[in-house]
Parts: C-alpha cells; sequence; structure tokens
C-alpha cells in the first residue's frame, strides 16, 4: 500500500514536472521582450508616477496590457510567418525612404533610451556599493556588448531568461510597505488625474510600456529562433504548423506582457505608499529613488530596488541595442543575427558596439539620469506611433503574410493601440506648446 503511495506520489511529481518543462519550454521571445519592457526607463516612469500622483495613474496598467499584447502578437507573426524582422518587412511593403525614417526614428529612440539606461545602472551601482558611477556605466557597457558579442545565442537567450528574474525584486519590495488597497483599486479602474503633468506622465508611461525597441526586438528573436533551428522554417513555406505555433507564441506573449504589467503595478504601488505618502514627489536621479525608500521601507527595501535597476538594465540595455541593429542591418541588406559570430557579421554588431558608445557618450555629456529616463520614454511614445502604423499595414498584406493575414481580434486590438498612442502623443504635444 505504502509503495503503491510513493509511486502516486512519483507519478504525479513527474507529470508536474513534464507539464512545467513543457510551459517553460513555450517561453522564450514573448517573455524575454516582456522583461526587457520594464528596463530602467520603464522603473524611472513607474517610479515617477507612483511618488508624483501616488495611485491614481494605475489605470493606465490595466488599459495598456491588451494593447501591448496585441500588438507584440502583430510582430512576433510577422517574424515567424516571414522568416525575418519588421525592417524586412518593411522593405517589401513601402518605399526605401519611408523605410529608412522608420529605422531613424528608432535608432534614436534607442540611443537616447541606452544612454539613460545606463545612467540608471551606473546611479545604482554607485549608491549600493560605492565608486565612480561614470566607470561603472563604462562597465555595464562593455559586459551588455559582450553578451551579444562573445556568446552564441542559444545559451546568450538562456542568459535573458535568468536575468528576467531580477524583476522579481520589486514584487518584494511591495510586501514591505504598506498598501493602502481600497485607494490603489479605486485608481485601478477610474482616472481621478488628467491634468497637464499627468497627461505629461500618461504619455511617458505608454510610450514606456509601447516602446518600438520591443516590436522589432520581438519579431527578430522569432526570425532567429527559425534561423538557428535545423528543423524550424517560416510559416509561410510550413503552414501545416502554423495552428501550434501560434498558439506557442500566443502563450509566451500574452505571459510576457502580463509578467511586464505586474512588475510595473509594483513599482507604482510601492512608490505610491511610501514616496507620495510621505510627501516626496520629486525624484531627481535612479539613485534618489532607491535612496528615499531607505528610512522608509527600510534599507533592504532600498537595496532591493537598486538592484533591480541593473539587473533590469542589463536585460534591457542588450534588448534595445539589438534590435536596432537587427534594423538597420536589415534595411541596408547586411548579414545579421545573433547566431553569427562577430567576424561573420561584422557590420551587424558594429551597429551593437556603436549604439553602446554612443550611449556611454550621453551618459559623459551630464545626463540627468532620471530626467533621461522619463523623457527617452516620452520620445518612445511619439516615435512608436508611425511605426505601429507600418506593422499594422503589413500585417495586413496578403502579398508579405500569404494566408496568415492577421485576425480581426488583433487588428483591432492593434490599431486602437496606434489610436492611443497617438492620441496622447497628440494632447501632450498640444499641452506644452499652450
Amino acid at each position: 500500500m505504502n509503495n503503491r503511495r510513493v509511486g502516486h506520489r512519483r507519478s504525479f511529481a513527474a507529470r508536474v514536472e513534464r507539464t512545467v518543462r513543457g510551459w517553460t519550454a513555450e517561453l522564450g521571445p514573448g517573455v524575454i521582450t516582456g522583461a526587457a519592457d520594464d528596463d530602467p526607463s520603464g522603473i524611472a516612469t513607474y517610479s515617477q508616477s507612483g511618488a508624483r500622483f501616488g495611485y491614481a495613474l494605475l489605470w493606465t496598467i490595466p488599459l495598456t496590457y491588451p494593447l501591448l499584447a496585441a500588438v507584440q502578437l502583430v510582430s512576433a507573426h510577422i517574424g515567424r510567418v516571414t522568416g525575418g524582422g519588421l525592417a524586412k518587412a518593411f522593405e517589401r511593403s513601402f518605399p526605401k525612404p519611408v523605410v529608412a525614417l522608420l529605422v531613424c526614428i528608432l535608432l534614436i529612440a534607442n540611443i537616447c533610451n541606452i544612454g539613460a539606461d545606463l545612467s540608471a545602472m551606473g546611479s545604482s551601482a554607485e549608491l549600493v556599493i560605492g565608486g565612480d558611477d561614470r566607470l561603472y556605466v563604462i562597465g555595464f557597457a562593455i559586459l551588455s556588448a559582450g553578451l551579444q558579442l562573445f556568446i552564441p545565442y542559444a545559451r546568450y537567450a538562456r542568459v535573458l531568461k535568468w536575468l528576467t528574474l531580477s524583476l522579481f525584486a520589486y514584487l518584494a519590495v511591495v510586501f514591505l510597505v504598506h498598501i493602502d488597497w481600497h485607494r490603489a483599486l479605486v485608481g485601478l479602474v477610474w482616472p481621478t488625474n488628467l491634468g497637464t503633468g499627468a497627461l505629461l506622465t500618461v504619455v511617458a508611461i505608454f510610450g514606456t510600456t509601447i516602446s518600438p525597441y520591443l516590436f522589432f526586438w520581438q519579431s527578430a528573436e522569432e526570425a532567429e529562433e527559425i534561423a538557428v533551428s535545423p528543423t524550424e522554417e517560416p510559416l509561410e513555406r510550413t503552414p501545416r504548423r502554423a495552428r501550434a505555433e501560434f498558439r506557442a507564441i500566443r502563450f509566451d506573449t500574452l505571459v510576457g506582457m502580463a509578467f511586464a504589467h505586474i512588475i510595473a503595478l509594483a513599482i507604482m504601488l510601492a512608490t505610491a505608499a511610501t514616496l507620495n505618502a510621505n510627501g516626496i514627489t520629486d525624484i531627481g536621479t535612479a539613485a534618489d529613488a532607491a535612496e528615499a525608500l531607505q528610512p522608509l521601507a527600510g534599507r533592504f527595501a532600498s537595496a532591493l530596488f537598486a538592484l533591480g535597476i541593473i539587473g533590469t538594465g542589463m536585460l534591457g540595455v542588450p534588448v534595445l541595442a539589438g534590435s536596432a541593429a537587427f534594423a538597420v542591418a536589415e534595411a541596408l541588406g547586411w548579414k545579421e543575427g545573433l547566431e553569427y559570430e562577430p567576424q561573420e557579421a561584422v557590420r551587424f554588431y558594429s551597429i551593437i558596439v556603436a549604439a553602446m558608445i554612443l550611449g556611454v557618450a550621453l551618459d559623459w555629456f551630464g545626463l540627468n539620469p532620471m530626467k533621461a529616463l522619463f523623457w527617452s520614454a516620452v520620445l518612445n511614445g511619439v516615435a512608436a506611433v508611425p511605426i505601429m502604423v507600418a506593422m499594422m499595414v503589413v500585417a495586413h498584406r496578403r502579398e508579405i503574410m500569404g494566408r496568415f493575414t492577421e485576425r480581426l481580434p488583433v487588428m483591432i486590438f492593434g490599431w486602437a493601440a496606434t489610436l492611443i498612442m497617438a492620441l496622447a502623443s497628440g494632447a501632450m504635444l498640444a499641452t506644452s506648446l499652450m
């Protein structure tokens, strides 16, 4: 009897293990993209929202989840169907000057974002262990570039998956502070502040949540998954596999974007409950955000917040540089892909290195880390609109997607996301000129 029970338990444990392994095997580009969404730029924006407006802007989180998920599904489907990234799909759909403009928009936004992220990582490292923040900036840039240049893609993808665990630092912070759950629940479902300052912050939240580099990265990584597998081919050549592939992409993307939004919500809750509740509404640097938590939530919470910035930066900066490299290389017809050795795709990897160097240069020009992070989020919000329009056009073109043109529900949410981003950016620009 006991032997049967032990055998039953082992059998149950084995089934659970196989199920978990099956789930995790389907997690890849979507989860990495979702985690990269909470880079230091996102952390800064969510922190400023919580510090300045308390729980008032929490409603942006449930609003952006279905919108971001739809846009990322579109980008992932384009990559899996065509076997190429967004820039390649744009090349097949639009005149070269239009594609060049879209890629330039992405490149400018990404370099600004890299500089801001590296600055925040440097100041956070200085807070935790002391030393010179500018030296940390150089070190983080070298390490981020080295990950992409010298680690094979399969191993590099696993490194990125493990780096996503750094985001749990922000969930831990929530358990260390006192949340006013009544006000938080109201803030989740009802906008209570739509003034000029709040509107600018909403645009920044949209911009850091629905960012152009995420579109290019997930599309490129779906194509990369095909390139590194001897058995995988684009769905336009293997349509029978479409149902299973789309199901895996949907699971991966929905989980990844949910993960990103849960972390964003945790950051806003933590800063609202501590900084805003104690009258600290203006955060000067990323280190200030972490340091301000110390007397309110304890040294451990402060250190967790700072370490989270470093960990997410190590995930976000390579994604920013990589997405820029994919876009430029595809637009110019260069050999591209992280599966190649640096000497096999010199121009592709040179873009990654150049983006890192320019990001470091921006920091050495005296960038204010927190303000730079916030304004890079606003820039992303404005830059995303034309790229999203181009994506939605491509997703509906039969000459690009064949029988796999995007389904109506995803198209509705994708165009809704595009419209909301356009309206938010237009409102922000209009109010700033008044």
